[in-house]
């Protein structure tokens, strides 16, 4: 398994104002794009060094992050990244698929055309970073197109929950590239999905969208699923 991301990389130095909450959205976003992976642990200090703050709204963002169930206190200084078992991954899969299928079927009947133009320059963004092996481009890529599509659907409530369940689900992207790289029988359901935008037809659109969920992330399942029987194996009595 590749070594974790190193903390300098995957977070970005934030502005004055508002410090907590900067630097909880900048720690926010990593865990969506998977630029943070699975059991990662974390020191506040070299958080507040990276995003040249200092070490109180970090504290005040992990506590947050951790009522959340995004990243794990372990201790009183033991901070990592909370991962999903495979049957968690499925759990969450099956409400994803309720919930992201319900924005997708608003946004069809909502969808503007610069939000058209977005998503189609994240999923080319998508495209070229794959074929380039960038994966943490990619990851940004694809989570900027469903958080578009989601938020094209203009119904804030809906999208805070899909964020909840995404700020768990986002580090388990960092195992797609290599090992569990996103796979369809036919062509990217994307661009499926940007078909039932454009002709406004919220059932072509959803099931895209759940197509794009189960197909997309059939190789993460196998993999999750190769790593526990490992684990039970190689586990001592």
């Amino acid at each position: 398994m590749p070594e974790a991301t190193n903390v300098l990389d995957f977070v970005a130095p934030v502005g004055r104002e508002n410090l907590a909450g900067r630097v909880y959205e900048e720690l926010r976003t990593a865990l969506f794009e998977g630029r943070m992976r699975p059991g990662q642990r974390l020191k506040i200090r070299d958080l507040a060094a990276a995003m040249q703050v200092s070490e109180t709204p970090v504290r005040e963002a992990v506590v947050q992050l951790a009522r959340e169930r995004a990243l794990r206190l372990e201790a009183a200084r033991s901070i990592t990244v909370a991962g999903l078992s495979l049957q968690q991954y499925l759990e969450l899969r099956t409400i994803r698929l309720e919930l992201e299928g319900l924005a997708a079927e608003a946004a069809a009947l909502r969808i503007t055309p610069g939000d058209l133009g977005t998503l189609e320059r994240a999923h080319a963004a998508l495209a070229a970073a794959e074929a380039a092996e960038e994966a943490t481009a990619a990851n940004r890529a694809n989570w900027a197109f469903h958080h578009t599509l989601y938020a094209a659907a203009a119904m804030p409530e809906l999208l805070s929950l899909i964020e909840s369940i995404w700020l768990r689900n986002g580090p388990m992207h960092a195992f797609l590239y290599p090992e569990a790289r996103p796979t369809y029988p036919g062509r990217h359901r994307h661009l499926d999905i940007i078909e039932g935008l454009r002709a406004r037809d919220p059932e072509a659109t959803r099931a895209a969208l759940r197509a794009d969920l189960m197909e997309g992330g059939a190789n993460l399942v196998a993999l999750l699923g190769r790593q526990e029987r490992d684990t039970a194996w190689t586990a001592p009595p």
